[in-house]
């Protein structure tokens, strides 16, 4: 299986701009440049779709845990925050911080815990960034 995702990028660094597009058109021409990445401006940018991608990864792959394990829950919310940071001569992602709440009755908090472990090292997107960056995982199990 393989998916595409693509960007176009005209002009300098500072005073540049872009846009991403997705293979299913959920994003299209979305824009981004530096001032969406590095200032607070408007747009998108590439930290914040690696974080919904490892939020969706991460909560569709607890999903799946927990079926397997006999049970579904009732909700899943999932944050992802990725941090970026200066090393060396450029910058790296250093950590992805997962916060996940979920309601998932009849469930005791070792086998919550447990699943959601294994959830965070076996998501995919978690498995890109294992030996890269430090992933980090706060559950809560509610209700």
């Amino acid at each position: 299986m393989q998916k595409t995702a693509s960007a176009k990028w005209h002009g300098g660094i500072k005073d540049g701009q872009g846009s991403i597009s997705t293979q299913t058109g959920v994003l299209r021409d979305a824009p981004y440049g530096f001032a969406s990445r590095f200032e607070g401006g408007p747009g998108t940018n590439p930290e914040e779709l690696i974080g919904a991608a490892h939020a969706g990864c991460f909560t569709m792959a607890f999903s799946l845990f927990l079926t397997e394990a006999g049970f579904k829950a009732d909700s899943i919310e999932t944050k992802s925050t990725v941090t970026l940071e200066k090393v060396g001569e450029g910058f790296s992602i250093t950590a992805c911080q997962l916060d996940m709440t979920a309601t998932i009755p009849g469930i005791d908090q070792a086998t919550f815990e447990k699943l959601a472990t294994g959830a965070k090292e076996n998501c995919p997107v978690s498995k890109l960034f294992a030996n890269n960056a430090k992933i980090t995982l706060n559950a809560k199990l509610a209700g």
